[in-house]
């Protein structure tokens, strides 16, 4: 009887500790028997981060945080992945919060392609996120101050500010009335058409002349194009040899030709100055020069003579050598 009762409860003890064991395992907060790598992240703080905190990938479950220790000045986390965690040694770790009163959990981001996968003992970059207490510490100074500011806003201080303003206006009500006043008239006639703005915004005479001139430049544009395009037909035909610029830009003949014709030129030239040929004698002979000199200031003196003999005398002469 008394085996009986130590077996049973034996037995009991046994299945409760399997129930809880698969309980935790359900749970996932129990991975004793898991094979897993042990990775290390260092923070400066973890804020409310807890042994035993998820450890997530792009918002999927990929281990758990097994250990936080203080190591120098920072926090040492000791995350446990699972073997199948694609976890590079470029990728970085990150305490976030799902919520106000949210779990926190240590975030890891992809990494690169080119990265390696993490091994044991592993020391992965990390991004430190504001804490939340920090921020709500911020939250609640500046409701203070927007508190502060609405109960300085009193009937006296509302008065003090606007005060001025009013009296402003009151003062120069009369100057306003006039320029409102002033300010419908103009917007009155530009609405009629009336005046130079009037007459822009609601004659169609400018877009008009705008629209023919747009259109003359559309096609003195045009023109030019195509004025361009001849020009390159031209030196395109020129550098080919075509036509008569082009033969005397590319054809040697004709090159040769007019050096020869150049050199003979300037042989004639040559011979000019140095006085060979008649026509270089003609130029540089000065007799030819003092004969023709001579020669006209016999004429001259046979023409004074000719006209102290008057008209009659000049008739004889004439006569007798006819006869």
């Amino acid at each position: 009887m008394k085996d009986t009762l130590e077996t049973r409860l034996g037995i009991f003890f046994a299945l409760a500790f399997i129930a809880a064991v698969l309980l935790m395992e359900m749970l996932g907060s129990f991975d004793f028997f898991k094979r897993g790598i042990r990775i290390h992240a260092l923070f400066n703080t973890v804020q409310e981060l807890k042994e035993g905190d998820p450890v997530k990938m792009a918002g999927v479950q990929i281990g758990r945080v097994e250990k936080i220790d203080l190591k120098e000045n920072k926090v040492d986390v000791t995350l446990k992945l699972d073997r199948a965690a694609s976890v590079k040694t470029d990728s970085k770790g990150m305490i976030k919060f799902a919520g106000l009163m949210g779990q926190n959990f240590v975030s890891i981001s992809f990494g690169s392609r080119a990265g390696r996968k993490v091994v044991n003992d592993t020391i992965i970059e990390t991004e430190e996120q504001p804490d939340l207490n920090a921020l709500m510490v911020k939250l609640e100074n500046v409701a203070t101050g927007v508190e502060n500011a609405t109960k300085s806003l009193s009937g006296d201080s509302i008065q003090n500010l606007l005060g001025p303003l009013t009296d402003f206006l009151k003062e120069n009500s009369p100057r306003l009335t006039a320029i409102l006043s002033n300010l419908k008239t103009i917007s009155t006639q530009i609405a009629e058409g009336k005046g130079t703005v009037g007459k822009l915004i609601n004659e169609d005479t400018l877009y008009t002349s705008a629209l023919a001139a747009v259109t003359n430049l559309n096609d003195t544009t045009s023109d030019i194009k195509r004025t361009i395009a001849r020009a390159q037909n031209i030196v395109t035909e020129i550098n080919e040899g075509k036509g008569t610029l082009g033969k005397l830009a590319k054809d040697d003949a004709l090159y040769k030709e007019a050096t020869t014709a150049m050199t003979n030129l300037k042989e004639i030239f040559q011979k000019i100055n140095q006085g060979q040929g008649s026509v270089g004698k003609l130029i540089s002979d000065e007799s030819l020069y003092k004969n023709a000199k001579l020669s006209l200031q016999k004429l001259d003196t046979a023409t004074e003579g000719l006209e102290d003999q008057g008209p009659l005398s000049v008739l004889g002469i004439a006569i007798g050598k006819l006869f």
